[in-house]
């Protein structure tokens, strides 16, 4: 514990008190924010402004732990705030996360002036924490060692009033030697399917119309509840759910891929024709030094029965180019998976150590030169079929659900954003009738680019939601309200069909 002298002078707290979180990592990290953000709000607090830059009364840093400089970025962050806070009583600092839980005994030494060190399984203790740290003029850390409460339990604050995260599952079983995460968030635990059940028909009542299920090993699902098709008989309840019109999952593992979801997403209307499946590498002795229990066969196997099940399903991937004793004919058999699957999407990752994992120790290190050349020929691949894929689209007419803030030049092309069913991103020629984030489309797609596609003619059908409508009472009930509601996350808080996400878990 460090002394009161470190800390911020009390402050009155029957002030009203902004909150701040910044967020880093993976999908389940930016919904461990909605739960703070929920938690925060339940306890008075009141979001800060966006953009405010560390002028809220609480700025929380939710971390990742999984690249090599994530300590010196959280520290740099935190020695950007310490004049702040020493010109503002009772300003207080929080750190969860992934590198809380790794780094508990160092965070205060290396930045005394934060007042509150919490971990990725008590994420519900950080009101109480805070009040402590302010009544008590000191620091106060607590790291628990295992789940206190499935965090679907604790209050939310949702970043989209139409798509929703629903957690299903924490942890991991797995041991891939480059992923620190397992370490960090502990063994899998899964929920009661009726608990998941019950949160996603809430959500519905609620407006939502679409739920992506959430775990480090999504599809693993069922093995501490003791039931191997407890992941399939979920997606098949899901799609007995009246109003809600899409459900997807990240991030699944080949491991735990069994056929049994695959009919399960074929069969079932609402489970969208999408997946997400890490590859990694596509080299079997890098795949057995990763920890990957699959090999280039059993992947290619799988995805030759999703596309013989799913037709237009769009397949994405992760990818880490330069592991340890990666040779050139290695990386070949990466490329040539990367042929054979003709991946909608990747997402390539240039190896960088993790602090804490077995690779990080592990000979045969590669020259950075090396990895940027091969990282490089393997983008250039990949975005050659990404618009092969996409041109393959056009002329096909879609249903898109209308997203928020996903089209960046929208207002300077007059446009508007949507999302496919097989998740692609699609820009469309603003109609003349009013549309709002999670009402439904119909478009014709007519040009397309690596990335996304172009639907440059009128809007064919417009069909208002239910999700729509809590997006306008959302909207309104922001607008009526005094300034201080935007939370500073990154527009990653609204569920991106096609995460970003690294090591057949949740992680960055």
């Amino acid at each position: 514990m460090t002394s009161s002298s470190d800390r911020s002078p009390a402050v009155d707290v029957l002030s009203t008190r902004t909150y701040e979180i910044r967020t880093y990592g993976c999908q389940m990290n930016v919904h461990d924010s909605e739960r703070l953000a929920g938690l925060l709000e339940d306890a008075g607090y009141v979001r800060a402004p966006e953009g405010s830059d560390g002028e809220a009364d609480v700025v929380v840093f939710n971390t990742c732990a999984v690249r090599e400089n994530a300590d010196n970025k959280l520290y740099g962050n935190l020695g950007h705030l310490a004049p702040k806070k020493a010109s503002r009583p009772g300003m207080q600092i929080a750190v969860g996360g992934c590198l809380a839980q790794k780094d508990r005994d160092t965070i205060v030494k290396r930045a005394p002036w934060v007042d509150v060190v919490f971990g990725t399984h008590n994420i519900g203790k950080l009101p109480v924490l805070l009040e402590r740290a302010r009544v008590q003029e000191e620091a106060q850390v607590e790291i628990a060692e295992s789940l206190e409460a499935f965090p679907s339990t604790l209050p939310t604050r949702r970043e989209s009033a139409y798509a929703a995260w629903v957690s299903i599952s924490v942890g991991c079983n797995n041991t891939c030697t480059f992923c620190i995460v397992p370490a960090l968030r502990g063994k899998e635990k899964d929920r009661r399917p009726g608990d998941i059940l019950a949160e996603i028909e809430a959500l519905v009542a609620e407006g939502v119309s679409e739920v992506t299920l959430l775990g480090q090993n999504v599809n693993a699902y069922g093995s501490d509840i003791g039931d191997r098709e407890a992941f399939s008989k979920l997606l098949r309840a899901c799609g007995k759910i009246d109003g809600l019109e899409r459900v997807r999952f990240t991030s699944p593992h080949p491991r735990d891929f069994t056929d049994d979801v695959i009919a399960a997403m074929a069969e079932t209307p609402n489970v969208m024709p999408q997946l997400h499946m890490p590859l990694q590498s596509g080299s079997d002795p890098v795949l057995k030094a990763m920890r990957r229990s699959y090999r280039q066969e059993r992947f290619l196997g799988i995805i030759e029965k999703v596309r013989a099940a799913i037709p237009h399903a769009a397949i994405s991937t992760d990818i880490i180019v330069g592991f340890p004793g990666e040779t050139e004919e290695d990386f070949q058999q990466t490329l040539h998976v990367v042929r054979e699957a003709r991946f909608a999407q990747a997402f390539t990752f240039q190896y960088s150590k993790r602090p804490g994992t077995p690779a990080a120790e592990m000979d045969g290190q590669i020259p950075k030169k090396v990895v940027q050349e091969r990282y490089e020929r393997l983008v250039v691949l990949q975005e050659e079929i990404s618009w092969e894929e996409n041109k393959k689209q056009v002329g096909r007419t879609l249903e898109l659900m209308v997203a928020e803030g996903e089209g960046r030049k929208d207002e300077t092309t007059h446009r508007l954003s949507g999302r496919a069913p097989d998740s692609r991103l699609v820009h469309f020629t603003k109609p003349d009738q009013e549309v709002r984030p999670g009402d439904v489309v119909t478009v014709e797609v007519t040009y397309a680019a690596p990335h996304h596609l172009l639907a440059e003619g009128p809007v064919l059908d417009v069909r208002r939601t239910r999700a729509g409508d809590a997006w306008e009472r959302r909207t309104a009930e922001k607008a009526a309200k005094p300034a201080g509601v935007l939370l500073g996350l990154p527009k990653v808080g609204v569920p991106e069909p096609l995460p970003a996400v690294s090591g057949g878990c949740a992680v960055d």
